[in-house]
């Protein structure tokens, strides 16, 4: 290993430029190895196939449609990966990640037939989150794919998860806890402050945003006009655990009390065609659709947000964390999780008192607490102070120090 570089090989449908926050951070985390004098290769998807550089990176695509829609598509990802995988050179390590399902499988018979190292990087808990995703998989199929799973994991020389949760849920279905490490995600770059950006800067920043104490006046929303309003902002996917319902209750019933609050909705996923019908079938004048933004103004945009909202299904604990979380944080906003209280979003958000947790299905408890973010700015300010804590914390360089010191000692130990 003195000699020569160590090689890493990572597996994963998504990477730029299609969009995702998994895929921007497999580049971010890719792009650190590189730094560390790794040698690194993505083996991906592309619209054509194709082997081309990114910086440092050797990248692999093979030819895949942008969205897999069926059962079918994500199998046929699945091998083409895998595929070409197998036949690239030797690398000290395998990375896989959890799109499509079941790639840990696929990547517990390539490290044993190249004889490499393997983490498996669990953004995703498949195939136990396909109930909640509302996917029909027969019980004995479910087993199945369980147990494959399960055996690929405890097979790995390290499962990397993004919340306590879920490495919670994985030590009790039989993966042993030595071989379970817990890395939290991160922000976009884009969402730091600049170099030098004290603390005390940020907040003036924050105050010429908000108004002096945080929450906007209410005196401003009325004369400063329409983009003046109090935004609670939705940004990126809006997928099938992401629900909607309690999100549309609330709104509803602000549009008749405090037109004046907005509901800012930023991205896409399967959810924004129904919350765009809902939108117009309901009347909703406070809630707005925008497409993705380009970075240049990811940060201007999360900053506008004076709430962040985060919408997860109850039965979704401890098998997804909402990469939107970190995002807030990074900015220094308040969030509002509608979803379950014993997950790592909740725990984070408690842990800081960063903001504030809703159950599913009850839209006037989540119209209240938005209302009191609204009118109370001692409540707002101490939220946002929270987050800011938080997004100290939770930052790029913290995460990938720990995947990187990992990932020596598993090829160290191999050597």
């Amino acid at each position: 290993m003195a000699s020569r570089k160590p090689s890493v090989v990572f597996i994963n449908r998504v990477y730029p430029p299609l969009r995702g926050a998994t895929g921007r951070m497999l580049r971010d985390l890719a792009r650190a190895f590189a730094e560390e004098g790794w040698s690194v290769t993505v083996v991906t998807t592309g619209p054509k196939a194709r082997r081309d550089y990114d910086g440092p990176i050797r990248l692999v695509r093979v030819r895949a449609p942008v969205r897999a829609k069926k059962a079918s598509s994500y199998i046929r990802v699945w091998f083409s990966l895998f595929w070409a995988a197998l036949n690239q050179p030797k690398h000290d390590l395998v990375v896989t990640m959890t799109d499509p399902p079941l790639l840990v499988v696929a990547g517990r018979i390539l490290a044993s037939l190249k004889r490499s190292r393997h983490m498996h990087w669990c953004q995703d808990l498949y195939p136990d989150i396909l109930p909640a995703l509302g996917l029909r998989v027969k019980d004995s199929r479910m087993r199945f794919y369980q147990k494959l799973s399960r055996k690929a994991m405890k097979r790995c020389d390290k499962v990397v998860t993004i919340g306590r949760c879920m490495a919670k849920k994985l030590t009790h279905s039989g993966v042993e806890p030595g071989k379970v490490a817990v890395i939290p995600n991160w922000p976009d770059y884009e969402l730091l402050p600049p170099e030098g950006f004290s603390s005390e800067a940020r907040r003036r920043r924050v105050r010429q945003i908000n108004g002096a104490k945080g929450a906007r006046p209410f005196d401003l929303l009325l004369t400063d006009g329409a983009s003046r309003k109090f935004r609670v902002l939705y940004s990126g996917n809006l997928g099938r655990a992401h629900p909607i319902d309690t999100v549309l209750g609330a709104a509803a019933i602000l549009n008749e009390e405090h037109p004046e609050i907005e509901f800012v909705f930023v991205g896409d996923g399967p959810n924004y065609e129904r919350l765009a019908a809902e939108r117009s079938k309901r009347g909703l004048e406070n809630v707005r659709l925008l497409p993705f933004q380009p970075a240049s103004r990811l940060r201007e945009l999360m900053e506008s947000g004076d709430l962040h909202l985060i919408t997860m299904k109850h039965e979704s604990a401890g098998m997804l964390v909402p990469c939107k979380l970190y995002g807030a944080l990074a900015v220094g906003r308040p969030c509002i999780l509608v979803g379950p209280d014993d997950c790592e979003t909740a725990q984070v958000i408690h842990d800081f008192k960063a903001g504030v947790i809703v159950p599913q299905g009850d839209a006037r408890r989540l119209a209240e607490e938005i209302k009191r973010f609204r009118f109370s700015a001692d409540d707002w300010f101490a939220a946002h102070e929270g987050a800011s804590e938080a997004g100290r914390v939770f930052v790029p360089k913290e995460s990938m120090d720990a995947w990187i010191r990992r990932a020596k000692d598993i090829v160290r130990k191999a050597a």
